[in-house]
């Protein structure tokens, strides 16, 4: 259970860090509400799931997920550029997250 919430919690952190974008430096309400509580509900559950796994590897599955999302998101969606090697490094990041459920022990 803690690594579905840990992967909600890490989907959370891509739609608050987009949100972001569109708070215009928190002077947009909606934007910025929703953003503030995709925040404070992504820590939430990272800390639920950090009760039972090892906090180095749920903060750095945590981070990956966030970073890897948000830099697809915005290659997908924003017309970020989508060279070889962008798309390279979230190649790298994603091993780095499979790796360190690979190597949690849970």
């Amino acid at each position: 259970m803690a690594w579905v919430l840990l992967v909600v919690a890490g989907l959370l952190e891509v739609g608050w860090s987009v949100g972001m974008k569109y708070t215009d430096g928190f002077t947009r309400p909606l934007p910025s509400v929703l953003t503030g509580a995709g925040i404070v509900a992504s820590m939430l559950l990272l800390s639920r799931a950090a009760r039972t796994l090892p906090i180095g590897t749920a903060y750095g599955v945590w981070v990956g997920i966030g970073a890897a999302g948000a830099a697809v998101f915005g290659m997908a969606v924003l017309g970020e550029p989508a060279t070889a090697a962008r798309i390279f490094f979230v190649c790298l990041l994603l091993v780095a997250v499979v790796g360190l459920k690979a190597t949690s022990g849970h």
